[in-house]
């Protein structure tokens, strides 16, 4: 009989791309990461990887297993990692939802003085709607509502997508082209300038330029970076352009590090709502994390 842990250390040595990586994220040894593979690939009857003295290069065959299997794999690992009984047993533990740049500018400094568990995941809305549907996840922060008939969203901010500049960037000419209202020669200069974003989804720059210009944006960034943390850790005292929203980059504004250039002729904001089950054990647990948000984006 197959055994999980095969599929869930084929899935490490796929994603780390060697036996000693995917040992060190098991917390297991490297001849039981080899045991496992040799097993599976025994189990499947053919190659799974290509062995180098650096590398795991992953067969075709192995290529196709990981994408069959990789979903799976993850929604396995969340509902061990949900259920896993707690030692602890008077401590209730909350499984909260967003984007990972909301948890970091409001809810990350606050953990380690919480008085309960908390589990934090990062993913799509459509999913995080989904999980929250489940039980899986018992808060989400989103800009998005779906159709599920038992969660409830109660909204709590609005959030403006606009264009943030370094604080040396040079905007005398841009300033000068906002007062004409020449939306042309806006659109000329902003493509002359060095820009950022993210390894991620690009919505944000898309939005921003088809609801301004009325098409998609015709160029790349310059710079491809992992999150919009840093982006602005790139923009703070330097030169560059980068379309977020104005909550997240509220310290940098603050401190003069980076300034907002335009929020458009047409202004694009989205309603931030707190997702949860309209039934909740956790109800109390979740005021506070509400609470938090609150007083760190109003």
């Amino acid at each position: 009989m197959i055994n999980f842990e095969w599929f869930r250390t084929f899935k490490a040595i796929y994603e780390t791309g060697s036996l000693t990586g995917a040992a060190e994220s098991l917390f297991i040894s490297q001849p039981g990461v080899s045991l496992h593979l040799s097993s599976l690939e025994a189990y499947v009857g053919y190659k799974l990887f290509d062995r180098s003295s650096r590398k795991m290069v992953s067969t075709e065959r192995g290529k196709v297993l990981y994408n069959y299997v990789q979903e799976a794999v993850c929604k396995l690992e969340d509902a061990e990692r949900h259920f896993h009984k707690s030692t602890e047993k008077d401590v209730p533990t909350i499984s909260i939802g967003m984007c990972f740049e909301t948890f970091q500018f409001t809810l990350e400094s606050y953990l380690p003085s919480l008085p309960f568990n908390v589990i934090i995941k990062f993913g799509e809305y459509a999913q995080m709607l989904s999980d929250l549907d489940s039980g899986i996840l018992d808060l989400i922060i989103t800009p998005q509502k779906g159709d599920y008939k038992g969660l409830e969203y109660k909204p709590f901010f609005k959030e403006r997508i606009v264009i943030v500049a370094g604080a040396k960037t040079d905007t005398k000419e841009f300033d000068a082209l906002k007062k004409q209202k020449d939306n042309n020669a806006i659109l000329a200069w902003l493509k002359t300038q060095t820009w950022y974003g993210t390894t991620g989804d690009m919505e944000h720059q898309r939005r921003f330029w088809h609801v301004n210009f009325g098409k998609r944006p015709d160029f790349k960034p310059n710079y491809i970076v992992p999150n919009m943390s840093s982006i602005l850790r790139c923009l703070s005292n330097g030169n560059g352009l980068a379309i977020i929203p104005d909550f997240l980059s509220k310290k940098e504004l603050d401190a003069g590090n980076v300034k907002v250039l335009w929020d458009g002729n047409n202004i694009i904001e989205n309603t931030l709502y707190f997702g949860t089950r309209k039934k909740s054990m956790y109800a109390e647990q979740i005021a506070v994390v509400e609470d938090i948000f609150i007083n760190e984006m109003t």
